[in-house]
C-alpha cells in the first residue's frame, strides 16, 4: 500500500486574504513610511513642548510672588503687552492663571495670504507676550510664528503646507497607518501560547544578533504600543477629514443634528464709566474661582462679546465653561457649561488632549511620547526586515546556481 506524502508547504500555506493583507502591509508601509516617520518624530517632540519651553524660559514664565499678591487690572496688563509690540498689534487672546507664580500670556494673531502655499506666508504675525501680573513688567516677547515648537506642530499638521493637499497627505498616510497597525496585529498574532511562542511574541531578545533584535523591535514593541498608536492615529484623522470628524460626532452624540449656537450680542447704548473688560474679568474670576486657568478674549467688532473661558487645569482644553459679557457694560449675558454639551461635542473637544496625551496628565504624555517614538521606528525596522529578506532570496538564488 503506497503512502501518500502531505506537503509541508500546503499545511503552512496562508489563505488568500492573509497573503493580500501581508502584501498590502509591506507595500503600503513602504509608500507611507517617510510620512509616518516624520509624524512619529514630530509627535514625540511636541508632547513635552510646554515643560521644555517653561524650563528654557523659566525666568519669563515664573515670577516672584509679592507678600500681598494683588494683580493689576487686566486692561492695564493688556496695554503693557500691546506697548511691547509697538502699539501696532491688538491683543486677541489672554491666558491668566490661578497659580500665583505664573506669568500671564497675551497673544495676537493675524492671518496672511489665504491662498499662500506655505505656512509662513499664510500668517502675517503671531506673537506672544508674557507679563508679570503684579508689576505689569513684560518678561518675554516671542515671535510665535517662527517658534520652534510652533513650526514642529505645523510640520506635524500639514508638512508646513497651507494648501489642502498638505493635510490630505498627512490624513491618508495616517489612514494607511491605521491599516498597518491592524494588519500588523494579524501578522503578529501567535498561533498558540506555548512558552517558545510567548517569548517570541512578547519579549525582545536583546542578546541575539542585530537581525533578530530588529525583528523583535518591529513586532514586539509594535504590539505593546498598538492601542496607543491607534488612538493617536484616529484622533489625527478627526482633524484631517471632515467626514471622519462628522462620523465621530454622529456616533458619539447619537444624532446628526449639529449643536445649537446661541447668538449673543453687545448693546452699544448701555455704556459705563468703568472699564467693561476689567469688570468682566472680575466677574469671571468669581464665577471660575475653582478653575486653574481663565482665557479672556476681547470683543472683536461692534456687537461682539467679551468671552471668558474657564479651564479646570493649566494644560487640557476639553473641559471648559464659557461666559459671554457685554463689551460696553461688562454685564454677564450668557453662560455655556461643559455639562450641557452632548457626547459628540465632548468627544470632539477632547481630541487634542487625547492626541498629545494630556488627557491623562504626565502619565498620558509619557505614554504618547514613547508610542510616537516607537511608531517612528516602525518604518525603519520594517524596511530593514524587508531588505534583509530580499538579500536572503538573492543569496539563495546565487547559491543554487
Amino acid at each position: 500500500m503506497a503512502l501518500t506524502k502531505t506537503s509541508t508547504k500546503s499545511k503552512n500555506k496562508k489563505s488568500r486574504l492573509r497573503r493580500i493583507s501581508d502584501w498590502l502591509h509591506l507595500w503600503l508601509g513602504i509608500a507611507s513610511g517617510l510620512i509616518v516617520l516624520m509624524l512619529g518624530i514630530t509627535g514625540c517632540m511636541y508632547v513635552f513642548q510646554k515643560e521644555i519651553t517653561e524650563l528654557i524660559h523659566r525666568k519669563a514664565y515664573f515670577v516672584d510672588v509679592p507678600s500681598n499678591p494683588k494683580t493689576l487690572p487686566l486692561s492695564l496688563l493688556q496695554a503693557n503687552a500691546e506697548k511691547a509690540l509697538g502699539n501696532k498689534k491688538k491683543i486677541s487672546f489672554i491666558s491668566t492663571y490661578k497659580a500665583p507664580e505664573k506669568s500671564w500670556e497675551f497673544g495676537t494673531y493675524k492671518a496672511g495670504d489665504p491662498k499662500a502655499f506655505w505656512y509662513f506666508d499664510s500668517v502675517e504675525y503671531y506673537d506672544l507676550v508674557l507679563v508679570n501680573p503684579y508689576t505689569g513688567k513684560v518678561t518675554l516677547v516671542a515671535d510665535h510664528k517662527y517658534e520652534f515648537f510652533a513650526v514642529v506642530k505645523m510640520i506635524h499638521w500639514s508638512l508646513l503646507i497651507n494648501h489642502p493637499i498638505g493635510q490630505q497627505i498627512i490624513g491618508w498616510s495616517t489612514f494607511i497607518f491605521v491599516f498597518l497597525l491592524i494588519s500588523g496585529m494579524v501578522m503578529w498574532w501567535p498561533k498558540n501560547l506555548k512558552k517558545s511562542n510567548f517569548d517570541k511574541s512578547f519579549k525582545v531578545k536583546w542578546k541575539a544578533k542585530f537581525k533578530r533584535i530588529n525583528y523583535d523591535m518591529h513586532n514586539v514593541l509594535g504590539f505593546y504600543v498598538m492601542l496607543i498608536c491607534l488612538m493617536l492615529a484616529l484622533t489625527g484623522l478627526v482633524w484631517a477629514f471632515q467626514w471622519f470628524q462628522g462620523a465621530v460626532y454622529v456616533v458619539a452624540s447619537g444624532n446628526t443634528t449639529p449643536p445649537k449656537v446661541v447668538e449673543v450680542k453687545s448693546d452699544s447704548t448701555k455704556t459705563i464709566k468703568a472699564i467693561p473688560f476689567d469688570i468682566a474679568f472680575d466677574q469671571a474670576k468669581k464665577v471660575f474661582k475653582n478653575k486653574d486657568r481663565i482665557g479672556m478674549s476681547p470683543a472683536a467688532g461692534g456687537t461682539a462679546t467679551i468671552n471668558a473661558t474657564g479651564y479646570p487645569d493649566e494644560e487640557t482644553y476639553w473641559n471648559y465653561d464659557v461666559l459671554q459679557f457685554d463689551q460696553y457694560s461688562g454685564k454677564l449675558l450668557h453662560r455655556t457649561n461643559q455639562s450641557e454639551k452632548n457626547g459628540g461635542e465632548t468627544i470632539i473637544g477632547m481630541n487634542y488632549d487625547i492626541h498629545v496625551g494630556a488627557i491623562l496628565g504626565l502619565t498620558g504624555k509619557i505614554m504618547a511620547f514613547f508610542a510616537s517614538l516607537i511608531a517612528a521606528s516602525l518604518p525603519i525596522t520594517g524596511f530593514i526586515i524587508w531588505w534583509g529578506k530580499g538579500k536572503k532570496k538573492k543569496n539563495t538564488a546565487v547559491a543554487e546556481n
